[in-house]
C-alpha cells in the first residue's frame, strides 16, 4: 500500500474519535480507508479490524455491561447485519459510498441540530435500534451511531455504554467477517494491515478513554460530530469527482 503511514495515522486518529465520541471508530475509519483502498475491501478490512477493536474497548471497560440490551438490540443486530453484508454483494459500490457519504452528513447533522433528540427505552425501540444499525453496518460498514443513539436511551454510566456496545458490534463484526469473506472481500494482500491495525486499537482505545478522564464527553462529541460532517462532504466530493 501507498502511503501505509499515512494510513495508520488516520487510522488511529479514528479508534481515538470513535472511542471518545461513542460512536465507533468505523464512521470515520470506513471512509479514510475507502482513499487507499477499494469499497468491498473496505468492508472486509474494517470488519476484522473491528474485532480486535472491540475485543480491546471490553478489556479496557470491563467494569460492566447491560445483559438485557445485549439481547434487545444485539440478536437482531446480528441477523441484520448478515443480510446486509449479503445485499451489500449486489449493489454498485459507487451507490454504497454516495449512501455512506450521505448517512455520514445526515447522522451528523441531525445529532447537531437536534442535540436533546431521545429515543424511548422500550424493547421495540432497542429491536429496531438493532434491526437498523446492524442492516447499515452490513451495508455500509458503520451502523454505530444508530446503536448509540438507541443505548443512549438507557442513560448507562460511560463504563457501562461502551462495554455493552463493544460487546454487540464484537458480535456484529465476527458474523459479517465471515460473510464479507464469503464475498471475496477479504483478500490475502490485505491481511498485513491486521496486526497492525489490531495495534492501533489498542493505543487508540487508550488514549480516547485518557481524554474522556480529563475532557467533557459532551463537548468532544460536537466537535466529533462536525469532524464526521467534514468526512461525509469529502466522500461525496471523492465520489463526484473520482
Amino acid at each position: 500500500m501507498e502511503n501505509l503511514y499515512l494510513f495508520i495515522l488516520l487510522a488511529l486518529l479514528a479508534e481515538v474519535l470513535g472511542t471518545v465520541g461513542g460512536f465507533g471508530s468505523s464512521l470515520f475509519f470506513v471512509p479514510i480507508a475507502s482513499y487507499f483502498l477499494d469499497f468491498h475491501s473496505v468492508l472486509g478490512i474494517t470488519a476484522l479490524f473491528h474485532v480486535s477493536s472491540n475485543l480491546t474497548k471490553i478489556a479496557f471497560f470491563r467494569n460492566g455491561f447491560d445483559k438485557k440490551l445485549l439481547i434487545t438490540i444485539g440478536i437482531p443486530a446480528v441477523l441484520f447485519v448478515i443480510i446486509g453484508a449479503f445485499i451489500s454483494k449486489y449493489i454498485d459500490t459507487k451507490i454504497l459510498e454516495i449512501t455512506l457519504a450521505a448517512f455520514l452528513i445526515g447522522t451528523s447533522l441531525f445529532f447537531l441540530f437536534f442535540k436533546n433528540f431521545t429515543i424511548k427505552p422500550t424493547i421495540s425501540n432497542s429491536l429496531l435500534g438493532g434491526t437498523f444499525s446492524g442492516l447499515i453496518a452490513g451495508l455500509l460498514g458503520t451502523g454505530g451511531a444508530i446503536r448509540g443513539m438507541t443505548l443512549a436511551a438507557y442513560n448507562l454510566k460511560m463504563e457501562v455504554f461502551i462495554a455493552t456496545s463493544a460487546i454487540i458490534d464484537l458480535a456484529i463484526d465476527s458474523s459479517r467477517s465471515f460473510v464479507y469473506t464469503y464475498n471475496g472481500y477479504v483478500h490475502q494482500h490485505d491481511l498485513y494491515l491486521i496486526p497492525i491495525l489490531f495495534v492501533v486499537s489498542i493505543l487508540g482505545t487508550y488514549i480516547g478513554k485518557r481524554i474522556l478522564n480529563h475532557i467533557s464527553e459532551a463537548q468532544f462529541k460536537s466537535i466529533v460530530l462536525i469532524l464526521i460532517l467534514i468526512t461525509g462532504l469529502i466522500t461525496l466530493s471523492k465520489v463526484i469527482f473520482s
